[in-house]
């Protein structure tokens, strides 16, 4: 496993680096690995092409098999990412894995059960091994009870498998909002910032295409009523094996080529930093017990590592990612995410004039009053109740009417004292609908620091209906 520390300032690996690092090789060694790898990724390359253009996968299969049968599932990922770079999208390349994912399931049959036998309990790519079996699991399931539902005459079983389908495709529903999503959310990040990007494109891609199939199953079931039971269970099976299908291959696809690929990328302080953020998305069907590499091993974000691999951590990593990486320049992510006048703000870092802007763009004005009762802050922008600056270090009683001022003191006593989390109202404003609402807030030590007040017109938001996704945006 690689060890990282925190990121240094480095330049751009040059021609000399390159030398030094093959030097450290036997020069034989070096040739043959070239010359063979090199041959082997174009012949590969070409036949991802060919499919591309419209040849048939079927009578490409054969040479297919002839040239993955010597090239490690480690190395796929970064011929579809030159793919993309000669421009075949990643949709495209995502419809062509299910060729090469097929074929490599003879050739690396039992890797994914060899790399998950190495890794402590609790620890998260353990996690994810472990999740990827109840997903075999239920697709398995989900396959033979749907085939069992298209041969079943009996009423009263008919029904009983109904449920059993309709419990495994809610379960299934969830693979996309806890297992996928860790990934895209936790993980993805780490391999794009070491330049990797097209590998988290084509995998989230598939998790798409996979969570839309699980959502028409959904649907077909719950629309069973409105077709003859023939024309239902026929259009379900056929969707169920499709899905497990689609669920087994991302497995295969996980265990054999991505999950050893971060095993051998990413430090004990990554996935130190990972396993900390676990619990707040969820898991598919596993409790991981705690996991730490040790007080000593700091959590690592992905902002914080050093994204390029020297050549120390080259010669560290196994074989198969040595020949896949040779003369594969990537472009490391070096971006620096905390500015010298940026302001620390706990989930990220921003200057006062980010700051100023953003709560200028809200949709809802802000007003903090402090521990004392005083005005000390209002957002910019559009205001629902007049603000000037006249009214700062003011105290809050007095900004409201002298009938009202006593429910304001009910409200900040029974925040003070902790009795209440909030106090909402909402009134009629000529054409504005305003929604007003207070809430307390405390420091770490769970002192109370002031209260916030937060108000918007919701009246366009009432009008909405359906539904509009980023997908539908249009310039």
């Amino acid at each position: 496993m690689l060890t990282q520390g925190r990121r240094k300032k480095t330049t751009k690996p040059s021609t000399a680096w390159l030398t030094s690092w093959r030097k450290r090789l036997e020069v034989s060694e070096v040739t043959e690995l070239l010359n063979n790898l090199e041959y082997k990724k174009e012949q590969l390359k070409k036949l991802l092409l060919r499919i591309h253009e419209g040849e048939s996968v079927e009578k490409l299969k054969e040479e297919f098999r002839t040239v993955l049968s010597n090239i490690s599932p480690l190395e796929i990922p970064l011929i579809e990412q030159e793919l993309v770079k000669e421009g075949i999208s990643a949709r495209d390349i995502a419809k062509m894995c299910d060729l090469h994912v097929e074929l490599f399931r003879e050739a690396v049959k039992g890797t994914g059960e060899v790399e998950e036998k190495d890794l402590p309990e609790g620890h998260p790519l353990k996690t994810l091994y472990q999740e990827n079996k109840e997903i075999m699991k239920d697709a398995e399931m989900l396959n033979l009870y749907a085939k069992t539902l298209a041969t079943t005459k009996d009423e009263r079983m008919r029904e009983e498998i109904l449920g059993v389908l309709e419990e495994i495709v809610s379960s299934l529903r969830m693979v996309g909002f806890t297992h996928y999503n860790r990934e895209e959310m936790l993980i993805f990040p780490y391999i794009e910032r070491r330049g990797l990007t097209v590998i988290a494109t084509v995998l989230w891609t598939k998790h798409d295409e996979i969570r839309a199939m699980i959502k028409q199953l959904a649907e077909l079931l719950r629309k069973r009523e409105e077709m003859p039971w023939e024309e239902f269970v026929e259009k379900f099976k056929a969707k169920a094996g499709e899905v497990a299908f689609a669920l087994s291959d991302m497995v295969f696809r996980e265990n054999n080529i991505f999950y050893p690929t971060l095993k051998a990328l990413l430090s004990e302080g990554e996935w130190k930093a990972i396993k900390m953020q676990e619990d707040e998305i969820g898991y598919y069907k596993v409790k991981p017990p705690e996991w730490d590499p040790g007080e000593d091993v700091k959590p690592l974000h992905p902002w914080e590592i050093n994204p390029e691999l020297n050549v120390e951590q080259l010669l560290t990593l196994p074989k198969e990612v040595q020949q896949a990486l040779r003369g594969q320049p990537l472009e490391f992510d070096k971006t620096q995410l905390k500015r010298e006048e940026d302001i620390d703000l706990g989930t990220g870092y921003l200057n006062i004039e980010e700051l100023k802007a953003i709560f200028e763009a809200l949709p809802v004005d802000v007003t903090f009053i402090d521990k004392d009762d005083r005005v000390r802050f209002f957002s910019p922008g559009e205001r629902i109740f007049t603000r000037t600056p006249s009214v700062l270090g003011r105290p809050v009683q007095l900004c409201h009417p002298p009938k009202s001022v006593y429910v304001v003191n009910k409200i900040l006593k029974a925040f003070k004292e902790g009795r209440k989390k909030e106090a909402t109202f909402w009134l009629r404003l000529r054409e504005k609908y305003v929604y007003i609402k207070y809430v307390p807030l405390f420091n770490e030590k769970g002192e109370y620091i002031g209260t916030l007040e937060m108000t918007m017109d919701i009246a366009p938001y009432k009008k909405i209906e359906g539904e509009k996704r980023l997908l539908d945006w249009r310039d």
